[in-house]
């Protein structure tokens, strides 16, 4: 059996799709492709469960005639957009997909009421396939570090260790998922232990902030390492503290204990950290009580309403017992 995932991005949600291709490798020996944004295929091409990534840039034409030519047996789509429409219609080959619950979402975002199944994101992955015979293993996420990618500690700083250090994830796509400036840096001036600030090119000047301002326990790395680096670097910390973004899930597939802290987005949408069945090591920080929020399922560049409530109440003390 042949079977084509379709994921297009982000980083997160790719990880999150990762049961589903373990599932099917394990339970019906299949060929395992899957298809995503040229960004996001070096998360999928160390994962043992698949068997060929196919990416593109922006324009997926090219590709169609290639994958029409493998004569897939299943397209499951893990995404559910027009363009992932646009594959299925191109291939023409059974399809499954999953249900995104756009109208639920939108009337919590738009009225605030809830419609919106106890359900995590994993699970709703997992109904795609069942009527191919495949059921969820129960046993978490995946990342999948390759060769020569695993982070030396103690070339960041002399004498870190693993298991000693806070991984601090400063960054997230949307200004109104991240806490502000000021609370990064009342946090890490108050954690006595080593802290390690994580983030991409954008997050730099941020980091050079936070860590002049909090003491020299803070090390700034932001915009040094790759994906699969700084996915080492969380792998091996005691704690990590995280917004709503890529990292927190691949600290969740490592069984990390996790704080996460939510601002405009909400854990009911269904994308909370995820660890194996009987284990539960994140402890959520959010405001709640606001009207307002969630104001958007995925985030703006800043506050609609002004007063960004959602993170400027956010309890510091919370955060710093919660990493204590």
């Amino acid at each position: 059996m042949k079977i084509l995932l379709l994921r297009f991005s982000s980083i997160g949600d790719i990880v999150l799709t990762t049961p589903v291709a373990r599932c099917l490798k394990r339970q019906l020996g299949a060929e395992i492709h899957f298809l995503s944004k040229t960004a996001y295929a070096q998360i999928l091409e160390p994962n043992p469960h698949i068997d060929r990534v196919w990416s593109f840039r922006k324009d997926m034409t090219e590709l169609l005639p290639a994958l029409k030519a493998e004569r897939f047996d299943h397209v499951i789509d893990l995404h559910h957009n027009l363009r992932s429409l646009r594959v299925k219609l191109a291939l023409g080959r059974p399809t499954r997909s999953f249900d995104k619950l756009n109208f639920e979402k939108w009337l919590l975002v738009q009225t605030g009421i809830d419609r919106l199944p106890d359900v995590h994101i994993v699970q709703r992955y997992m109904d795609a396939v069942q009527p191919l015979g495949v059921q969820y293993d129960g046993l978490g996420l995946d990342y999948f570090i390759p060769p020569g990618q695993e982070v030396v500690l103690p070339a960041l700083a002399p004498g870190l260790m693993p298991g000693q250090y806070i991984a601090f994830v400063l960054g997230a796509t949307h200004a109104t998922k991240r806490l502000p400036l000021r609370k990064m840096i009342d946090i890490c001036r108050n954690l006595p232990q080593p802290i390690v600030l994580l983030g991409g090119k954008s997050e730099v000047p941020m980091g050079k902030l936070v860590s002049e301002a909090a003491g020299p326990h803070v090390i700034d790395i932001c915009g040094r390492f790759n994906l699969h680096q700084s996915a080492s670097i969380v792998r091996q910390a005691r704690k990590v503290l995280t917004h709503d973004t890529g990292l927190m899930h691949i600290a969740a597939a490592y069984h990390k204990d996790i704080v996460s802290v939510w601002g405009n987005t909400v854990p009911k949408f269904g994308m909370f950290p995820f660890y194996p069945d009987g284990m539960e090591r994140n402890t959520t920080l959010e405001v709640n009580g606001l009207s307002c929020r969630p104001c958007s399922k995925i985030g703006y560049d800043r506050c609609p309403k002004g007063h960004f409530r959602c993170m400027m109440d956010m309890d510091v003390s919370a955060v710093i017992r919660a990493l204590e």
